[in-house]
């Protein structure tokens, strides 16, 4: 293998591996972001996590941020929740920072 084989291959590695911590962080934000819209319901419990696993399912079927947005948007107009669309994007923003810090925390200390 040469030089550039072997560079080729670590750079195709690096590109698997940060795609994996892309999606994992995603599955994760949206988890979070249920959650969070699930406690803006009044949902709590087993209705809380139910609420966080549907958007979960939905992203990863339509691999859409807009599509939960869109879902989100309609369950708390449908309930009277009076918080803006950029509120929800920051919250969604905010989410995927924690996510990808809790992500690569946890990798790091399985490491050691």
């Amino acid at each position: 293998m040469t030089t550039f084989d072997k560079r080729e291959h670590a750079f195709e590695e690096k590109y698997v591996h940060d795609e994996e911590l892309r999606f994992k962080a995603r599955v994760r934000r949206d988890k979070l972001l249920g959650l969070w819209a699930a406690e803006k319901l009044g949902k709590t419990g087993p209705a809380a996590e139910d609420y966080a696993a549907s958007l979960v399912v939905a992203e990863i079927r339509k691999d859409s941020a807009e599509q939960i947005l869109k879902t989100i948007r309609a369950d708390f107009d449908s309930a009277g929740v009076a918080i803006p669309d950029l509120e929800i994007h920051k919250q969604m923003e905010a989410l995927f920072a924690a996510a990808v810090e809790e992500i690569t925390k946890g990798a790091a200390q399985g490491k050691k």
